[in-house]
């Protein structure tokens, strides 16, 4: 993976310089009709006081003695892809009663489980893999640009695995309800997450989010990762990212509101720079998190372009589109090439992932896209899929007792 690198001094000149400049031109943003909330609900949230950042000061961890080189060998088989939500690290503030306990247990896993999975997954001889290896583009013999599945090098006796993470932004709804609050670089310049604990008291950590955690575990465990590839992030906008606020807001275009906007994202900068430093990449996951099946042509376009211009423009170019709520454009795309889906292909994207039972591709005849489905690690499948997910993971070692039971909170097996 190529790695790109800023000089600090010039970084921090032009990042002074967007601020002073671009306030008078910096306006629009998305209204309230263009959003639709991701299935987690807590709309009831209260957004805690904004407070200091700290400095990240806890040691790393230790670097761990580099595996012996492997001979590797050609793979043409099934590529898995799985994928998760932002993970809880505070079980009784996500599972207290309140409005928004439901869709945090549907939709994400505690930190818990998510070690546990990622135990699973190593020890049952997956490696991850980076999505935009398995596909790439090519002139067919009638000159058309097509898409084409790679062949994989693995070392022998591993499986191929894609893991994605959708809405890693720190929605406002989730704040004081479990979850860390940002990504950030640490004293050590690596990422680190930081947050308020249950007590109140600010926190900076490696231990409490998606991110940091797969990081650490690769570093625990490298071979897990093939060429130090980590997960794709698929990201919205409408509430920034990654904890950012980098986003537009047409109701409000205070001078206050545009420069704190420019210096999140002068702050977000180099956190992106860093994830994709370290093997993590970018899709987009819409600007709104809307429903492509029943929104007009003129809101998916629009919302494209607001995601290329607020989202694009800090992670860079991306080829991956992870749907939101598993919904496809035009309605049926993996069959059909409608309007959205050719717009979207004229825009440079060339996957396009929903939401399955199991692995599923298909490379589109007529146009260079393929659609694949991705299978939801979270709540509903762990307490009713047991079996589809037996071959990364056993639900009854990995199911936290944290979660709520009684009432509507059951488990089949």
């Amino acid at each position: 993976m190529k790695k790109l690198k800023r000089p600090a001094t010039l970084f921090a000149v032009i990042t002074c310089l967007l601020i002073a400049g671009s306030l008078a031109a910096c306006g629009g943003g998305l209204q309230d009709a263009d959003t639709e909330t991701p299935p987690a609900p807590g709309e009831d949230a209260v957004t805690p006081s904004p407070t200091p950042e700290p400095a990240a000061t806890a040691s790393p961890s230790p670097t761990p003695t580099p595996e012996p080189e492997v001979e590797l060998f050609r793979y043409t088989g099934v590529v898995e892809h799985i994928f998760f939500h932002e993970v809880i690290a505070w079980p009784e503030l996500a599972f207290d009663g309140d409005s928004g306990q439901k869709g945090y247990d549907d939709n994400m896993v505690t930190v818990s489980e998510y070690n546990k999975i990622l135990q699973s997954l190593h020890r049952n001889n997956f490696i991850l893999v980076d999505l935009n290896d398995v596909w790439s583009e090519y002139t067919n013999e009638d000159g058309a640009r097509r898409m084409r599945k790679n062949t994989l090098m693995l070392p022998e006796g591993k499986k191929p695995l894609v893991i994605s993470f959708d809405d890693l932004s720190f929605y406002k709804y989730m704040a004081g309800d479990g979850f860390m609050e940002k990504y950030i670089i640490g004293d050590d310049g690596e990422i680190w997450a930081s947050g308020i604990d249950p007590n109140g008291n600010p926190i900076i950590s490696q231990d409490h989010a998606a991110i940091t955690l797969l990081d650490k575990f690769v570093r625990e465990n490298p071979g897990f990762s093939l060429g130090g590839a980590k997960g794709c992030i698929a990201l919205t906008g409408y509430e920034g990212i990654l904890g950012y606020r980098t986003h537009t807001d047409r109701g409000n275009d205070t001078q206050e509101f545009k420069l704190n906007r420019m210096q999140e994202i002068a702050r977000v900068r180099p956190v992106v720079q860093r994830l994709k430093e370290t093997g993590w990449y970018f899709a987009t996951h819409s600007f709104g998190h809307i429903n492509l099946e029943t929104a007009s042509l003129e809101k998916v376009k629009d919302d494209a372009n607001r995601w290329l211009n607020e989202v694009g423009s800090l992670v860079g170019e991306t080829k991956i589109f992870i749907y939101p709520f598993g919904t496809r454009l035009d309605g049926n795309d993996v069959w059909d090439t409608g309007p959205a889906l050719r717009f979207y292909h004229e825009l440079g994207f060339r996957i396009f992932a929903s939401v399955g039972r199991e692995p599923f591709t298909r490379i589109k005849p007529d146009i260079a896209a393929v659609m694949l489905d991705r299978m939801n690690c979270d709540g509903i499948t762990l307490r009713n899929r047991r079996e589809r997910f037996l071959r990364f993971y056993d639900a009854r070692e990995v199911f936290d007792p944290s979660r709520p039971s009684g009432g509507g909170y059951t488990v089949q097996w």
